[in-house]
């Protein structure tokens, strides 16, 4: 697929418009613009209302006003994923084209008899990998939704990446464990077959699944730099896969700490966490500023000034890494 054709850093912050801004997406939105600017690169906003169900109706442009009174404006107009979906079909056909894109037949009750089958239960927070059912065909089901061939392209990896462990953006030993280096974490590991198995492109009920959409987008947007919250880790791995079957360019990633409520549960929309309060941009940035361990500033400081002092601190932290 053709993507734009990337300067030397361009960054992005892509919200989810099931709500305003909380605590949390204010600490990656910071740390996302930060990172930018302390590259001297372009940094993006994307909506990624890809799930509409689960999407407020006008929480989008909420999100934008409150990144404005923040200061975090976006070098270039945002765009919304729901507007894209022609390019998401495209990779999509590439990916059946080229055999790594099934038909799945699977209800949420197969799948669950599937996995007890497996001894494979439910727990908290940890996801269950695909069972492959209907790897080898439908077997008369009718097809419900489209996952993308996980186990039959690593399996198929050519073992020399292997050799490349110094160099390349990832690599895959024999026993399908993944490597990749995060900017802040370090070395950073996983199989994705026994994490997630041949995971979802396009549900059911006709929707693109995220996996796919933020790595089309990616690559459309000449993304090189990823700056998003911890919890997104995990989902590296699938998006490092993709990224190389649709012949796209991996960008760097850097995963942020999350903000965690008193029982120790991450901060979200989820969980009810409270719109943050941008009245006082300052104080809010602040406070998103410490969590990313960076010292706050004097509530004397101009917003302006405040924002280039974190540039500098954020520039010598992470600037000295490799990048």
């Amino acid at each position: 697929m053709t993507v734009s054709l990337p300067c030397p850093y361009r960054g992005r912050f892509a919200p989810s418009p099931t709500g305003p801004l909380h605590a949390g997406s204010l600490v990656a939105a910071l740390a996302s613009w930060l990172d930018a600017r302390a590259h001297h690169g372009t940094w993006l906003v994307r909506i990624e209302d890809i799930d509409p169900p689960r999407c407020m109706t006008g929480a989008d442009q909420v999100i934008l006003q409150q990144l404005s009174q923040c200061g975090l404006t976006p070098d270039e107009p945002p765009v919304w994923q729901s507007q894209r979906h022609a390019h998401y079909a495209d990779a999509l056909e590439q990916l059946r084209a080229a055999g790594l894109a099934y038909a799945c037949g699977c209800t949420r009750k197969d799948l669950e008899q599937a996995w007890q089958q497996l001894g494979l239960v439910h727990e908290r927070h940890v996801e269950r990998p695909y069972p492959g059912t209907c790897r080898d065909g439908l077997h008369g089901k009718p097809a419900r939704s489209w996952r993308f061939a996980l186990q039959k392209y690593i399996e198929n990896w050519p073992l020399a990446l292997d050799t490349q462990a110094q160099t390349a953006p990832f690599f895959i030993e024999p026993s399908h464990m993944l490597h990749w280096q995060d900017r802040r974490l370090g070395a950073e590991q996983q199989d994705p077959t026994q994490v997630a198995g041949d995971f979802v492109l396009q549900r059911a009920d006709g929707l693109y699944a995220y996996q796919l959409a933020v790595v089309v987008d990616d690559g459309l947007q000449g993304i090189t730099h990823v700056v998003r919250g911890e919890d997104l880790t995990d989902n590296t791995p699938r998006q490092l896969l993709l990224q190389h079957a649709l012949g796209l360019p991996h960008p760097r990633y850097l995963h942020t700490p999350l903000v965690r409520m008193p029982d120790g549960e991450k901060l979200s929309k989820q969980h009810g966490a409270p719109a943050v309060d941008v009245s006082d941009p300052l104080a809010a940035l602040n406070t998103a500023a410490q969590n990313l361990q960076l010292q706050p500033v004097s509530p004397a400081t101009t917003l302006a000034d405040a924002l280039q002092q974190w540039v500098n601190e954020w520039r010598a932290t992470y600037n000295s890494r490799r990048d």
